[in-house]
């Protein structure tokens, strides 16, 4: 099993999503280098804190309570304070995936050496992610500045021994598995609680989650729009290079080059087109599925930039011997960036919510059967797809419904000192939400696309070279999808198909 190691190099989206799967190992680098350049910054931290005082949220009280001057002796009881004031998050736990990659982005973040926390910090949330210690956290309660605080405090209190964790299946004591595993506590030294909490770990990992799936449903969606641009006996020069060649937009060009390919136009250019020209939803479909290809590594460049950040604060710098007091705890760029995929995934799920719409509609499916229910007939009795439809309709009403911004309801909060903010958590949730809704469709619209390429082949209407660059995506629909021949529940069936869809199963 490949290992990434925390501390040695710039992590990428592909890192935490393979983090968050636990398809890699992880480990914290161990060099000396490495953990001199980690203790320089809680040493020198001290050092200031000997010397002048005067440290926010280290002398004083948190937020608009930092006018507050605390007594030497109350220093090491107010980070944990912290954690346990924050401890109200409610709605569901952030799933075992994505809490694994908050663990990761919070490590991460905290080894870049800004942040005046120890290296012994760095090890237990290290030793947490290899045995999988995962931290129950609520998924609401974040504003998203100053950072994920309610969010990551779940993880400020397991380290400490004071939060509930998901261990083997069981919920159980952090405290608990800890002394069963052999790892101590972590005693917080005067910064560390804000460190871990104080930044956007929790909105940067959903949001590393997000792009690794609307990257693969992208893909999906050009090869579903194949499907049907050849169940349609659709025109496959839509797709044509040197069309394209006129409006080069990269991402257009590279979506018109997955359905061109995917459509073998060595046979499709002796194939005559029912019509000269397809609707909108097959003709257009690269203008619609290439602006992610084109705004991929602009929200790539988002989303990594922040996750190799320090963005918490104050930023300790014991290589210049300063402390910053700002605000890289906003997480405006995750917010812009989940804004932004929301909106082009539920354009996707929209295109497909179209594209199945016409596929089952006799007046629009050029002959295929009504609702797609079947090749023996019997269409009397019965519907098919009929309300597969009315449900892809309902999923795509929702998705669409979720694109506002949500970077434009910022709320003045926290006695006005948190007055804006950027909601950049609610954000990448809200993407989730869309995504999850676009593969539902995508599930949808995959199954029917493949039932309308069996039923022209079973009627000879179509060669089976025209599938000859299809063939293995639908060679795994039926593996895994029993044709519908007759009215049948489908529930399983699409359940199963959203399943094959996060595990990007199939071919594209």
């Amino acid at each position: 099993m490949k290992t990434v190691v925390i501390g040695n190099g710039k992590l990428s989206i592909e890192d935490v999503v393979a983090i968050a799967k636990k398809q890699v190992a992880v480990e914290l680098d161990s060099s000396a280098e490495f953990q001199r350049k980690i203790d320089s910054g809680a040493e020198f931290l001290d050092e200031a804190l000997a010397e002048h005082g005067g440290i926010y949220g280290v002398t004083t009280g948190y937020g608009d309570s930092c006018t507050q001057v605390l007594p030497p002796e109350h220093y090491s009881q107010l980070p944990i304070n912290l954690t346990r004031f924050h401890g109200c998050g409610l709605g569901d736990y952030f799933d075992a995936e994505t809490t694994r990659a908050i663990m990761a982005v919070r490590l991460n973040t905290l080894a870049q050496g800004f942040s005046g926390v120890s290296y012994a910090l760095l090890k237990i949330i290290t030793q947490f992610l290899q045995n999988d210690i995962l931290p129950l956290i609520p998924q609401e309660g974040s504003v998203g500045a100053s950072g994920d605080l309610t969010p990551l405090s779940y993880l400020a209190g397991a380290v400490i021994g004071e939060r509930n964790v998901m261990y083997k299946g069981e919920r159980r004591s952090s405290l608990d598995v800890m002394k069963e595993l052999g790892i101590t506590p972590h005693k917080f030294r005067p910064k560390e609680a804000i460190a871990i909490m104080n930044g956007t770990a929790a909105m940067n990992a959903v949001a590393c989650m997000a792009y690794s799936r609307a990257e693969y449903l992208s893909d999906l969606a050009c090869r579903i729009t194949a499907m049907i641009t050849v169940a349609m006996k659709g025109n496959a020069y839509h797709y044509y290079e040197r069309l394209f060649e006129a409006k080069p937009h990269p991402g257009l060009g590279f979506a018109a080059k997955k359905i061109r390919e995917a459509l073998n136009l060595d046979v499709a250019k002796n194939v005559v087109p029912e019509k000269i020209q397809d609707p909108y939803s097959l003709r257009c479909a690269p203008h619609v599925i290439g602006l992610f290809y084109d705004s991929s590594a602009f929200l790539r460049q988002l989303i990594e930039i922040e996750l190799n950040s320090a963005n918490d604060n104050p930023i300790v710098d014991p290589f210049t011997k300063n402390i910053f007091h700002g605000g890289h705890f906003y997480g405006g760029h995750i917010c812009l960036a989940m804004d932004t995929l929301k909106n082009m995934v539920a354009n996707i799920a929209d295109l497909l919510d179209r594209q199945l719409a016409m596929i089952v509609d006799i007046k629009f499916n050029r002959h295929l059967p009504p609702n797609l229910a079947g090749s023996k007939g019997n269409y009397d009795i019965n519907h098919g797809f009929k309300a597969v439809q009315i449900g892809v309709s309902a999923w795509t009403a929702e998705a669409l419904h979720l694109t506002m911004p949500m970077s434009v309801f910022s709320r003045s909060t926290e006695c006005h000192n948190q007055d804006k903010v950027s909601m950049g958590t609610i954000a990448a949730r809200d993407c989730i939400r869309v995504l999850e809704l676009s593969e539902q469709v995508a599930a949808a619209t995959l199954l029917a696309s493949a039932q309308a390429l069996r039923i022209r082949l079973e009627r000879g209407e179509i060669s089976e070279d025209r599938l000859k660059n299809l063939q293995e995506t639908y060679n795994q629909v039926f593996s895994k999808f029993a044709p519908l021949e007759c009215d049948r529940q489908l529930e399983q069936d699409l359940r199963n198909t959203l399943e094959l869809i996060r595990q990007k199963f199939y071919a594209v």
